[in-house]
């Protein structure tokens, strides 16, 4: 199954909300938002930076994953979001290797 990265960052009123009821909400949701989608969490975390959250999992989909993005924007306690899909080192050289392929038929525009 593909891996997926995808950062949040919170509005402050969500970070109001959970200054009142501190907890894990990371996991928790991240749990319950890969799994409905038949996937797994691999990890989820808080972060210093652009972003505040980080959560990596295991999907069946990029529409899967998609179906997360949409439902956690949805909400409304995200100012911004972003995903990135994740590659093994073997995938990453099999798709260097592609590259030749394309780069025997692409001829940039001059």
């Amino acid at each position: 199954m593909p891996i997926y990265m995808w950062q949040g960052s919170y509005t402050g009123e969500s970070w109001a909300a959970q200054m009142k009821n501190p907890q894990n909400r990371v996991e928790a949701v991240g749990k319950a938002a890969c799994e409905a989608v038949g996937g797994r969490l691999i990890g989820g975390w808080y972060a210093f930076g652009d972003y505040d959250v980080v959560i990596v999992a295991e999907l069946p989909s990029a529409e899967a994953m998609a179906a997360i993005a949409i439902a956690l924007s949805a909400g409304g306690a995200l100012t911004s979001a972003k995903t990135t899909v994740l590659m093994s080192g073997a995938d990453g050289a099999a798709a260097v290797a592609k590259a030749n392929d394309v780069a025997n038929v692409y001829r940039p525009a001059r």
